[in-house]
């Protein structure tokens, strides 16, 4: 058994409910109900990689594509549930290789075989009808903050974590293909959460060699372009500083290189693209190298133009796969 297959092993192990308490849970800590299969979210992912441009799968805010393929997950817990297997169906699909092996081409052409990488698509889509259970305050180092928030959307009404979820699954893909043992944060659309505590225990327990966060930003209209978010060191998580800002380096410059997208114009060019940070859970309780990527602005018409196109999105989850190759190989 490889190092990658034995933490996935180990992985499934300790979210049990036991490691991960949190992600077994729904965000007031009651038990979760339960969810689709991790061979299910794998295949979903597998379809939404194939590289088809335009012809790809279009998630809309529901999470339910419209070209008529089965959904990731379909969650048959009670509504805002965050079932288990959300989780633990991710690592188990991921431990047998999952189904089937998608035809884009892996980046970089680098095997990543023995890695393991934690990808978190931000929000959910079940956070908008459940806004109590998320505004519930969590640690997250060095304060308080809401244990998710319902995200942006485009001004057609395409949701942040709709555009994150398929991005996800995209990147999810890809680097199966190259052999990485690739765990999500969520299975699907559908559910609540989970809070943002426990996306970092997920990597954390997972042990993972990389761990990135995918956003779509909601600043004003005018501003457009993208930003890597790197962690600011708290004292718990000054071990992860430098080689976060690695991995945020080589994730910029793949997907500029690869979308084409330039820095975001309110932020990105008066730092280079990577913006330090220690207000974010997610990274201030990284125990293993971790970004955030705003990917674009969805509130700007020439950026959510792209982002609702499921040929950009295929570009960014490319862009994606080879800056994260890139740190692992380096």
């Amino acid at each position: 058994m490889d190092r990658g297959h034995a933490r996935a092993a180990a992985l499934l192990l300790a979210l049990a409910c036991t490691g991960v308490t949190g992600a077994c849970a729904r965000p007031g800590g009651d038990p979760a109900g339960s969810g689709a299969s991790g061979e299910a979210a794998a295949s979903a992912a597998q379809a939404a990689a194939q590289g088809q441009g335009a012809t790809a799968a279009t998630t809309p805010a529901d999470g339910t594509p419209t070209d008529g393929t089965v959904p990731a997950s379909a969650s048959a817990g009670s509504p805002g549930s965050l079932a288990s297997s959300e989780v633990t169906g991710s690592a188990a699909a991921v431990a047998s290789g999952g189904p089937g092996t998608p035809t884009a081409p892996a980046a970089a052409g680098t095997s990543l075989r023995g890695k393991v990488v934690v990808i978190d698509p931000g929000h959910n889509g079940g956070n908008s009808r459940h806004t109590s259970q998320i505004a519930r305050k969590v640690e997250i180092g060095n304060g308080n903050k809401a244990c998710d928030t319902t995200g942006t959307e485009t001004n057609a009404g395409y949701a942040e974590s709709a555009f994150t979820f398929d991005v996800s699954t995209r990147l999810a893909a890809l680097l199966r293909a190259q052999g990485a043992t690739v765990v999500l944060t969520r299975a699907d659309d559908r559910g609540v959460g989970p809070c943002i505590n426990q996306r970092a225990a997920v990597g954390n327990e997972a042990h993972a060699d990389a761990a990135i966060s995918i956003h779509g930003d909601g600043a004003a209209a005018a501003g457009h372009g993208f930003h890597v978010i790197v962690p600011h060191g708290i004292g718990s998580n000054d071990a992860i500083v430098a080689p976060s800002r690695r991995l945020g380096t080589q994730v910029r410059d793949a997907f500029r290189a690869g979308t084409g997208e330039g820095l975001s114009t309110y932020t990105g060019t008066r730092t280079g693209g990577l913006v330090s940070r220690d207000d974010l859970g997610g990274l201030n309780l990284s125990q293993v190298p971790k970004v955030f990527i705003e990917c674009g602005n969805m509130r700007n018409a020439v950026d959510a133009r792209q982002m609702t196109t499921a040929a950009w999105r295929q570009r960014a989850a490319a862009a994606l796969a080879v800056g994260i190759t890139r740190f692992l190989a380096g």
